[in-house]
């Protein structure tokens, strides 16, 4: 069984007098001659994929610099008006809001923002959404009964789960910890926090809580939808799983509805093809590009993934989005107060 047991080292971001501060990635280097620059924390088999069919489709060649997104945000910071990237696409949105919140990205031309719902972008069109993961509880079928699957994320911090959960303190868990401060306010966030830490086992990440949850190691995981459609598309059918997932739904905010997302940095030197790279994106080739690789729900509406996902309104979402959570620094400070990392 892959645990850590009290350390969350972030991906990269550490916390420091209550923000979020996040560490470099790799040496600097120069950009690549006559090729789009994009620093890429999202998997890389689905950036690679949207780029080979941007370059098919435009002849605009890319250097893919890959690596944890909290990581290259913090290359960002320090490289500032100097950095090589033209393109920043994020795994998840804290670490593209802290860029945007240091005034280093450009505004996404108005004609692509409005290529997608305007719940899936910076509410200041500085960076805007390219695939939408849900957070849900995936549960052994074995081990549990639908009957006693907690009726609201905020349930785990009862005694009643102790030692039959997972959880991991990577993608989504900061999102996760927002939706409950948004809606719920600090104290009910500090609380879940404290009671998560004493009832779930920590694992390394969501791929290994969910793998734990398919070989029986626990009970229940808190984690991302496309790990599960994964595994279904591997084995061709949910039936042949143990596992199977539980939406919480009722727009509790164990329901939350998280995008990647990308923007243009202010320091590019080719922001006219960045911005045809961030239209080609969210565009119909892009888009299908992105999802045939990935468990994850398009942006765009009408794109249709060749994995057996739920329909998105089975969430019965949170009514709070990637653009409200910012950065997520106050998630950082309640997860060191309640003593997770």
């Amino acid at each position: 069984m892959t645990t850590i047991t009290r350390r969350n080292l972030l991906s990269g971001a550490a916390i420091l007098g209550g923000a979020a501060v996040f560490a470099s990635a790799w040496p600097r280097r120069a950009a690549a001659a006559d090729a789009l620059t994009v620093y890429n924390g999202q998997h890389r088999e689905t950036t690679e994929a949207l780029v080979a069919a941007f370059t098919k489709e435009t002849g605009i060649a890319v250097d893919l610099r890959n690596g944890e997104s909290s990581q290259l945000a913090g290359q960002i910071g320090e490289e500032g008006a100097n950095s090589p990237a033209d393109i920043f696409y994020s795994e998840q949105c804290p670490p593209i809001a802290y860029v945007a919140e240091k005034g280093l990205l450009e505004k996404i031309d108005a004609s692509t923002l409005q290529q997608i719902p305007a719940a899936y972008a910076a509410k200041d069109g500085t960076w805007i959404g390219a695939t939408i993961r849900g957070r849900v509880i995936a549960y052994n079928k074995k081990l549990v009964q639908p009957s006693a699957l907690p009726k609201s994320i905020l349930d785990l911090k009862s005694p009643e789960y102790k030692g039959k959960f997972a959880y991991a303190i990577r993608d989504g868990f900061q999102e996760q910890i927002m939706a409950i401060l948004v809606l719920k306010g600090r104290k009910e966030a500090l609380d879940w926090l404290r009671g998560v830490k004493a009832n779930g086992v920590l694992y390394s990440g969501n791929r290994a809580a969910m793998n734990a949850v398919e070989k029986g190691d626990v009970a229940m995981a808190i984690t991302n939808n496309y790990y599960w459609y994964s595994m279904v598309k591997e084995t061709g059918s949910a039936d042949k799983l143990n596992s199977a997932l539980h939406f919480v739904g009722k727009q509790d905010p164990g329901a939350v509805l998280a995008v990647s997302a990308a923007g243009v940095l202010k320091s590019s030197k080719r922001k006219a093809d960045a911005q045809k790279f961030i239209a080609f994106m969210v565009g119909p080739a892009g888009q299908q590009a992105q999802v045939n690789t990935t468990g994850e729900y398009p942006v765009r509406p009408g794109i249709v993934s060749p994995f057996k996902l739920d329909p998105i309104e089975r969430y019965e979402a949170a009514p709070v989005t990637s653009a409200d959570f910012g950065s997520a620094a106050e998630a950082y400070v309640l997860e060191r107060e309640a003593g997770i990392i």
